[in-house]
């Protein structure tokens, strides 16, 4: 769903941080030594499978596993854009769609990256969430394909960002159009070695009806986890939990119960 995003398989934002000053490179050539500008520009990629898929403390595909990729574009100047993808099942499992769904989430977002003092930067961008199909969602739902602007700033190893959706906002329920999520988090590499400890809270606030009375669907997430690269494949292991209200928007009694309650998982990550 940056879902800052791979959400559990990748530690830190999706897209590569820009070349923020070229490196000379050297070569020799019959003339004599000439210095040539490394390429202001970078593509990278990244792979991986998670046990189970959480996005904002929600798992997306009921508890079970999933396979995710992406690609990643970055200008020295602090422009990227990119796109993520990943399977899912929450849209079906949740009984909102009445035909053609595709179990297919892939995710495009551009953005800007910068640096403001020592040791601090900001990142402002936009991501668009399509689940694939020309799937028809059952009466009284909306599609869930949204859409989000973002804002955050970074100190060496913590973040605060500020999601803002634009179009109606997940869940599939009408009307939700400008429901935020504001998230703190911490990714702390212990000096001389490869492991990083990650901690995160978020809050996700919801508009309109989903956001008033008893059974609303704001609701808070935490998660502390663990992360240690293995030349080159990162694995990580998270636990999330959510306030999400047993019997809400969230518990489907079939499908695992409530999909925000306390969930470990386990992912490994591939960059290339």
């Amino acid at each position: 769903m940056q879902k800052t995003k791979l959400m559990l398989a990748v530690l830190g934002s999706l897209c590569a941080m820009p070349v923020l000053a070229q490196v000379a490179a050297v070569t020799q050539h019959k003339e004599g030594v000439h210095v040539t500008p490394a390429s202001a520009h970078t593509v990278t990629g990244n792979v991986g499978l998670v046990s189970n898929y959480i996005f904002r403390g929600i798992t997306q595909t009921s508890g079970k596993p999933a396979v995710q990729g992406g690609m990643d574009y970055a200008h020295a100047s602090g422009f990227y854009a990119g796109l993520w993808g990943s399977n899912v099942s929450w849209i079906a499992d949740s009984g909102t769609v009445a035909s053609g769904m595709v179990p297919v989430e892939l995710d495009t977002y551009l953005g800007y990256k910068g640096g403001i003092v020592e040791d601090v930067t900001y990142d402002v961008g936009a991501v668009r969430y399509n689940y694939m199909g020309m799937y028809t969602p059952k009466t009284g739902f909306a599609k869930a394909d949204t859409a989000e602007v973002y804002a955050a700033l970074s100190y060496k190893f913590l973040s605060a960002k500020y999601s803002h959706s634009v179009l109606n906002q997940f869940l599939t329920v009408p009307d939700t159009k400008n429901t935020n999520y504001i998230e703190l988090n911490a990714n702390y590499t212990i000096p001389d070695t490869t492991y990083t400890l990650i901690g995160h809270v978020g809050k996700q606030t919801y508009n309109g009806a989903a956001g008033t009375g008893a059974n609303t669907a704001t609701y808070t997430d935490y998660k502390v986890g663990a992360a240690k690269d293995f030349s080159g494949y990162v694995v990580t292991a998270a636990y999330t939990t959510t306030d999400a209200k047993d019997g809400g928007f969230y518990t489907y009694a079939d499908k695992g119960g409530n999909w925000g309650g306390g969930m470990a998982a386990v992912s490994v990550t591939r960059a290339f």
